[in-house]
C-alpha cells in the first residue's frame, strides 16, 4: 500500500500488469503533502479508527483488515501499531483472526530477501468502550 504514496508519479506502485490496482486504490497522482509511505498508510488506519469511534454507539464493533509489511528495509508490524492506536482512542481489541493466503505471495525484484514474506493478514476486531474503558469491563454481555 505505501507504494501508493510515493512523491514521484514514475515510482507509484501499481504499473504494468499491477495497473488494476493503482486505479482501483489511488487516484494515481503522487503525494505533495502528509506523511510519507508507511506512515501514510496509518495516517489512513488512524483517521478511520477516529471517525468510526465518533459514528459508532457504545459496543459498536469495528472490523479493521491489514497487514503487516516491509518499509524501508524495517519490519514494521501494522496490526500491533493499529491495536495500539486504537486502544488510545477508547476500543478495546476483542478478537484478531489470522487470514492465511492460499496462493504464494508475489515477488518483488529483490537481490537479497531479508525479511520474510507476508502470506498472511489481519481481521482486527474492535468494541467500542465507554471513556476509554480499554479491558472490556463492561463488554460481557453474555455474547462473549
Amino acid at each position: 500500500m505505501e507504494g501508493l504514496f510515493r512523491r514521484d508519479t514514475g515510482n507509484l506502485a501499481g504499473a504494468g500488469t499491477y495497473a488494476a490496482f493503482r486505479t482501483t486504490y489511488s487516484n494515481g497522482e503522487q503525494t505533495v503533502e502528509g506523511p510519507k509511505y508507511h506512515d501514510a498508510v496509518l495516517d489512513l488506519y488512524f483517521k478511520a479508527g477516529r471517525e468510526a469511534f465518533r459514528v459508532l454507539r457504545k459496543y459498536g464493533i469495528l472490523i479493521v483488515k491489514c497487514q503487516d509489511e516491509v518499509s524501508a528495509n524495517t519490519q514494521r508490524l501494522t496490526h500491533v501499531e493499529i491495536i495500539n492506536e486504537y486502544e488510545t482512542m477508547g476500543f478495546y481489541t476483542k478478537d484478531l483472526f489470522v487470514v492465511v493466503r492460499p496462493n504464494k505471495p508475489a515477488v518483488s525484484r529483490i537481490i537479497k530477501q531479508e525479511h520474510a514474506r507476508k502470506n498472511h493478514s489481519y481481521f482486527l476486531v474492535f468494541v467500542k468502550t465507554e471513556g476509554g474503558n480499554h479491558r472490556g469491563k463492561g463488554l460481557h454481555n453474555g455474547n462473549s
